[in-house]
């Protein structure tokens, strides 16, 4: 609902490519799943252009990314290089190629897995890729319960899912996330946030500010409210800037970390 795109962050095996798949079907959107290996190629994402000796001219050979949901499956295992060519296209929804841009799909989404650190054959994504991603999220290990129906072969498949929304009610959420009304006062509670985690270092850019007020405000209509609460802002503010300031660890389900307390505890000081 707010636009952005979405790294999921946790051990293989969790059911990440599963989530990021059921999200597609679930929204009836166009899906692509790309692995992230380490020969991975700029123009083996984006596309080329192909000489056709029938017409004596280049046509362009559209690459994976041009889907409404791209899956890309442990981007932490690609080279920089590769990692980069998603950057204009999370961005600005297109991507150029030998000179010529290329519009996306609408709506565009990236869904990037990735592993842990201590994982063989992975490194870290550059602060410049992890600004791109509106939030960082981590599954964690299922309940006993439900790994108890999926050991027993209960577990509803992909196959048996039902679409919850069509691609266009799905674009008129977003129209109505952005018109959600925010009072003056919660701005500067927001503002609030973003300079504290300014002081004495690297804090939050205006792309991570806006990005916060944006999941905000998806977070504020998700619960049928005609406006955003500091609530709301408290309730994304983990998933949404942990993964852009040093030291912070994914948030999950169970809520905020020790960073994103410590900032809230500091604000709340200062007001």
């Amino acid at each position: 609902m707010a636009g952005g795109h979405l790294l999921l962050e946790d051990r293989p095996g969790t059911g990440k490519s599963t989530l990021a798949e059921a999200l597609a079907r679930s929204s009836c959107l166009a899906f692509k799943r790309v692995s992230f290996t380490s020969d991975l190629l700029p123009a083996d994402l984006t596309g080329v252009n192909v000489f056709e000796q029938s017409s004596g001219s280049f046509r362009f050979q559209p690459g994976p990314i041009f889907t409404q949901v791209l899956l890309a499956d442990e981007i932490n295992r690609a080279s920089p290089r590769t990692q980069s060519a998603l950057l204009e296209a999370m961005a600005a929804g297109r991507v150029s190629v030998d000179g010529s841009s290329h519009p996306l799909p609408q709506p565009f989404f990236v869904i990037a897995t990735q592993n842990s650190l201590d994982q063989v054959g992975t490194s870290p994504l550059p602060e410049a890729q992890l600004d791109r991603f509106l939030m960082r999220l981590s599954l964690g290990y299922p309940s006993r319960s439900a790994e108890r129906d999926l050991l027993l072969g209960r577990a509803q498949g992909l196959d048996g899912l039902e679409p919850a929304i069509q691609s266009a009610d799905l674009q008129e959420l977003q129209q109505r996330c952005e018109l959600q009304h925010c009072a003056d006062t919660l701005i500067e509670y927001l503002l609030d946030l973003v300079q504290t985690t300014r002081r004495g270092g690297v804090g939050l850019s205006p792309r991570a500010s806006q990005g916060l007020l944006l999941a905000a405000k998806a977070w504020s209509l998700f619960e049928q409210r005609p406006h955003v609460t500091v609530d709301d802002v408290q309730a994304v503010l983990p998933a949404v800037v942990e993964h852009r300031l040093d030291g912070g660890s994914p948030s999950g389900s169970d809520g905020a970390t020790p960073l994103s307390m410590a900032l809230l505890q500091q604000v709340n000081a200062l007001r």
